[in-house]
């Protein structure tokens, strides 16, 4: 596999902030009721319109949708003043400062992501732990000291330029990169020698859900037309498949595979380890493809579309010559791994190799001949070794209830690499020896937080229609509930995303002051196969928000927490789950966090890449759909009451879940509000839905959204 996402911090959390340790004081929160009421809000005025659309029959208000112009001067107006109000919220709580002060000091500790061999070197990524980007490094050997290859921190002054993704090219001469600016999802790529470290005029613009994958003198990437309107929102349409050659225009590129006739056909490429075949994915969602198959050792061959439907989801592993390796769902709710040959015609050839078990395949890597194989075991994960005829030849041992992260190695050296975290211990990295079997720790961080005073504990407890749903639980060791832990529940439930244990040292905090981290695994994820994953989507979306709620009840009724000391949270998918949560329960936390969320269900697939997530909503364009929508969605049903102390979070450079989600919430819910506690809307200047994201902005909203959930809950936190 030469294809890698740069990041090192998302081996231990796609949204990875730091910590801080806090305890509380024994006297009364001097901010608390009495000052808390005196700061009530005078609400920017948010101007109305008389919108009123027709949905088969049903007349729907729509008042605030001028705020979907991201270039107007009436949305950037109010975009000032939204952060104006909640930015002198936040500056009067008053220890807010030395969080962040404590927060910098404890986040600077160095972090490392799997090692990748290619070509005789090995390239890694490093953080020293202020750095806003991880630095892409590379080194002849384990012990040679490495040289810097690629610093994105270089890339913008303001450190809000990332580097995505990266691909080596067969002969470690050249290396092709992309880059995004402020968060966005479009990325440019340019290619840099790596022996000379000169940078090659080659520019490709307009990428956008891409890999990178080289063939001889160049490589093949995909990307999207020019948007004809504000690349921020227009809908993305007509994904084309190209390569490019080393040292030409990207008008000479050659236009490879495109489908004229489905303009929400998105493309996936890559070339086999051997670079023989040409292997694309099709699809038209987030879940179920098709997969085309070219020989490339044959000038001109066809690309052989092996299905033709999008019923289950193909995943290339990798090929021992002449034959492919698939990682399926297809026949397997839980997932196997099947083999077919170059020349089948389609899949149904196939060879089943690794047969569905009761523990979920949550992924399969070719390494040395053998496959290496990630599985879920109650939302945590096992590593298990397979020789190609699929006979079980070792089960990696590994350290708690956690996750392993990345996988690396080649099917040609047997040297692999693997990282293992959890909810209270950063990111590790082992080597393992698969000629001899030997595992070393390859890294380490030095991190100062006693991991070994806490323990993660998983219940299961029963969500609104009697199904048993798990939950982990993370805390001090000896904590006995006393119905006042302060206590945060995190949850996502879709898009078959399995949420498995995994570092996040915001969450320590909580844990240091006595109290609890609770992750709960919702039908709509793939914690366990394709039917937990159907049982949350559609008309059935409902059991997710069921689910969740059942668990915050769940932790008040077991005497872990009260309401007045429970927070929730959720991001993107998980934003909705908030927000639709919130808007059905208004009593069920005091402090919510709605980060990036698809808000407005009627109107999300017309932006940006919202039409591909169909499969999980279903959309408003039909009856049956727009029943199910209307039922839950945030901004439709946020009505008069008392609801919980939130802060909203988005990005004004969000293009996945564009902002406009948040800002016509936010408007809804500040007129909504019945209550004196806050109701605000925190937008990132120069982010996007998180990835890339700089060191220093994640301080920042760690700081922020730590200090008002204290705040609310009453407590001061004393930082040492």
């Amino acid at each position: 596999m030469i294809y890698h996402f740069a990041s090192v911090t998302a081996l231990v959390g796609l949204f990875f902030l730091a910590c801080f340790s806090c305890k509380p004081k024994n006297e009364t929160h001097p901010l608390s009721t009495a000052s808390q009421q005196a700061m009530k809000l005078n609400y920017p005025s948010t101007h109305k319109d008389s919108i009123i659309d027709d949905y088969f029959g049903q007349k729907i208000q729509d008042p605030y949708r001028w705020l979907e112009d991201d270039h107007s001067q009436a949305t950037g107006a109010w975009v000032t003043e939204q952060n104006k109000l909640t930015f002198s919220y936040l500056d009067r709580i008053p220890f807010r400062s030395k969080l962040k002060t404590h927060l910098v000091k404890l986040f600077n500790f160095e972090k490392c992501s799997v090692p990748y061999k290619h070509a005789g070197k090995y390239y890694f990524f490093k953080n020293n732990g202020l750095q806003n980007q991880d630095v892409l490094y590379t080194s002849d050997s384990l012990h040679s000291t490495p040289k810097i290859l690629l610093d994105p921190n270089l890339f913008s002054k303001d450190g809000t330029s990332s580097l995505s993704a990266y691909a080596v090219s067969k002969n470690g001469q050249y290396i092709a990169y992309q880059s995004s600016d402020a968060g966005s999802d479009w990325n440019t790529i340019y290619v840099r020698n790596i022996k000379t470290g000169e940078q090659l005029k080659d520019s490709i613009r307009w990428v956008k859900f891409s890999g990178i994958s080289w063939k001889n003198d160049g490589f093949y990437y995909c990307r999207y037309p020019e948007p004809k309107g504000s690349e921020l929102s227009s809908k993305n349409e007509y994904h084309a498949l190209y390569f490019h050659k080393l040292g030409t225009a990207q008008s000479q590129d050659k236009l490879i595979y495109s489908d004229k006739t489905r303009p929400n056909k998105n493309i996936y490429a890559t070339v086999s380890y051997d670079e023989n075949f040409l292997i694309l994915s099709a699809s038209e969602s987030t879940s179920g493809n098709t997969i085309g198959l070219q020989d490339l050792r044959k000038p001109n061959a066809a690309v052989q579309w092996l299905n033709n439907d999008y019923d289950n989801d193909f995943n290339f592993v990798g090929n021992q010559g002449e034959t492919l390796f698939f990682h399926s769902n297809q026949d397997a709710e839980r997932w196997n791994v099947f083999s077919i040959a170059s020349n089948a015609k389609n899949l149904n050839s196939k060879n089943l190799v690794i047969t569905e078990s009761q523990d979920v395949i949550e992924s399969a890597d070719l390494i040395a001949s053998k496959l290496v194989l990630k599985y879920m075991h109650n939302a945590s994960n096992q590593l298990k070794i397979f020789d190609l005829k699929g006979q079980l030849v070792q089960e990696q041992k590994l350290p708690e209830l956690g996750t392993v992260g990345a996988v690396s190695g080649n099917p040609e050296e047997t040297e692999m690499f693997y990282s293992f975290s959890s909810f209270v211990r950063p990111s590790i990295v082992y080597r393992l020896d698969l000629g001899t079997d030997q595992t070393s720790v390859y890294f380490k961080p030095q991190f100062e937080f006693n991991s070994d005073l806490y323990t993660t504990e998983q219940h299961w407890y029963n969500s609104k229609d009697g199904t048993k749903i798990p939950i982990f639980l993370t805390f001090k060791k000896g904590l006995k509930p006393d119905g006042k832990r302060p206590s945060l529940l995190y949850g996502y439930g879709g898009f078959n995303i399995s949420v498995l244990p995994s570092f996040n040292a915001t969450r320590l905090p909580i844990l240091e002051n006595d109290g609890i981290y609770a992750v709960a695994n919702l039908r709509g994820g793939g914690e366990f196969g394709k039917t937990w994953h159907e049982a949350g989507i559609l008309d059935k979306k409902q059991n997710v928000f069921d689910d969740f709620i059942a668990a915050a009840d769940f932790l008040v009724a077991q005497n872990y927490t009260s309401r007045e000391r429970l927070a929730v949270e959720g991001r993107s998918n998980g934003g909705l789950l908030i927000g639709a949560c919130i808007t059905q329960r208004p009593d069920l936390c005091k402090v919510a966090f709605p980060a990036v969320g698809v808000l407005d269900m009627l109107r999300y697939h017309k932006f940006t890449i919202g039409w591909a997530w169909a499969t999980d909503y279903g959309t408003s364009e039909n009856q049956k759909g727009f029943d199910a929508l209307i039922r839950y969605s945030p901004l439709h049903n946020a009505k008069p009451a008392q609801y919980p102390a939130t802060i909203i979070t988005t990005g004004d450079h969000d293009d996945r879940v564009v902002p406009a989600h948040s800002f016509k919430f936010a408007a809804a819910m500040q007129e909504a509000q019945q209550s004196p506690s806050p109701m605000l809307i925190r937008i990132d200047v120069s982010a996007g839905h998180g990835a890339g994201k700089p060191t220093s902005k994640r301080i920042e909203e760690a700081a922020d959204l730590l200090s008002f959930m204290f705040y609310q809950f009453g407590i001061e936190p004393k930082c040492e």
